[in-house]
């Protein structure tokens, strides 16, 4: 890659992000590279959008498993896929997230409750394969991340699924609330029926407006987790009834106990891979509000 891309490294890994011109509403890129191939084991943890991980390694490189499902190579993963790992013999990858109601119009389908993990190429075609060697080729982050923009603003146009403007303003109310809504008064906000909403919410965005919410309050959750704070003080924070309801939807999100969840390598690097996101949407805990703390 060349130099001027700049990127920031954490625990060997380089992180590199694209410049605001390759930007589009709804859609965060993150490149990631490590000096020389090597193998790894993650357990990934489930946010708040449909992630596109592009194995850029070759033909022996990212292995994903569900637990119903194992792949290899560039992978779809879903709002809430369960129990997930990535592992193999991983050199580069380009990683795109993707909100809800942007994935339905670049993906042609919505990102389904749980949708678990889905192989790239059976999602876009036969043109995946072509578009993994454009970017392997390429000669720095920078044009990646112009293919990858290129690509993914032509299929947003194609005419893929749309999404009513009353379930994204409810998407948006749930992100903004931190999961914590009441969601039966959801509907009146928009001036529909509950069951109106929860079937377009569910048919256009895949899970339903509760699971959603419990998704985005385990989200914020996760990540002061990673940020160090104890269980108990995490449930509280995040509005749960107990440390116990925290570990049963850690579990039921992830298949992980929340000390395994504070662990996670990727949410010790979404201040670096994540920037705006983390500026925007990450809760800061009680403990250190006004205390200068991030």
């Amino acid at each position: 890659m060349s130099s001027k891309d700049a990127p920031s490294t954490w625990s060997g890994v380089d992180i590199a992000v694209p410049p605001p011109a390759h930007r589009l509403p709804g859609v965060s890129m993150a490149g990631f590279r490590q000096a020389l191939p090597a193998p790894v084991d993650i357990a990934m943890v489930a946010h708040p959008s449909v992630t596109l991980l592009i194995d850029l390694s070759g033909e022996d490189g990212l292995v994903y498993e569900t637990g119903v499902r194992r792949g290899r190579g560039s992978v779809v993963i879903g709002l809430a896929p369960g129990a997930l790992r990535a592992s193999g013999l991983v050199g580069e990858c380009l990683q795109i997230r993707l909100r809800p109601a942007v994935a339905a119009a670049a993906l042609g389908s919505p990102a389904g409750a749980d949708a678990g993990a889905e192989s790239l190429a059976d999602v876009w075609g036969l043109d995946t394969g072509r578009f993994e060697e454009r970017l392997r080729t390429a000669g720095s982050w920078d044009e990646r991340f112009a293919m990858a923009t290129d690509l993914v603003r032509r299929r947003i146009g194609d005419g893929g699924p749309r999404v009513d403007p009353e379930v994204a303003y409810i998407w948006r109310r749930i992100v903004a609330g931190g999961g914590r809504v009441r969601v039966d008064n959801l509907a009146d906000e928009v001036g529909w029926s509950r069951k109106r909403l929860w079937a377009c919410f569910r048919a256009q965005l895949g899970p339903t407006p509760k699971r959603a919410a419990r998704l985005v309050r385990f989200d914020h959750a996760a990540h002061l987790l990673a940020a160090g704070l104890p269980p108990a003080g995490v449930a509280a924070e995040s509005g749960y009834v107990d440390q116990s309801h925290l570990h049963r939807e850690t579990k039921a999100f992830t298949g992980l106990t929340p000390t395994a969840v504070a662990a996670a390598p990727w949410l010790a690097i979404d201040d670096i891979a994540w920037p705006d996101l983390w500026r925007a949407g990450r809760p800061v805990p009680r403990s250190a509000r006004g205390s200068g703390r991030r």
